[in-house]
């Protein structure tokens, strides 16, 4: 079995671990585990260009890889502390079309995510993403709150 945990490294992302962990206990094999941020793209037009042409293109992947590190972090580090195996991989674009394209890239057999709401509608409908990797993949999908 392949798992794509999509993380974002915030606290829903820590439930998230934790459940996985008390998951994958119960699995008859060690699932695939495959990590997964999706940083979102400095806005395409002038705005990228111009990003890249006043900084330098190596500063601007460092900070993309900087800053998908530090969201993976959060996952990784409770994973680590019990002995859980897995792939850490971050991609720059559209977080919904990202998760899609690497499940289907990597035959995954369920996406796990966090989900939260940041307002009284929020706590009752699923986040943006979530909602849009849903109507996108066929792969079943777990939402962890």
């Amino acid at each position: 079995m392949k798992i794509l945990f999509a993380v974002d490294g915030s606290k829903f992302t820590v439930k998230a671990a934790k459940f996985l962990i008390d998951y994958i206990g119960t699995c008859k094999e060690v699932p695939e585990l495959h990590l997964l941020h999706v940083k979102a793209a400095i806005p395409v037009g002038l705005a990228k260009h111009r990003a890249r042409a006043l900084l330098g293109a190596d500063v601007v992947d460092s900070y993309y890889k900087d800053e998908a590190m530090a969201s993976l972090a959060v996952a990784e580090k409770v994973l680590r502390k019990k002995d859980i195996a897995f792939e850490a991989e971050y991609k720059i674009g559209d977080a919904s079309g990202e998760i899609a394209q690497y499940a289907k890239k990597h035959k995954v057999d369920l996406i796990v995510m966090g989900s939260h709401g940041h307002s009284a509608l929020g706590s009752i409908l699923l986040g943006s993403v979530t909602s849009r990797v849903l109507a996108t993949t066929d792969v079943p999908l777990l939402i962890v709150r």
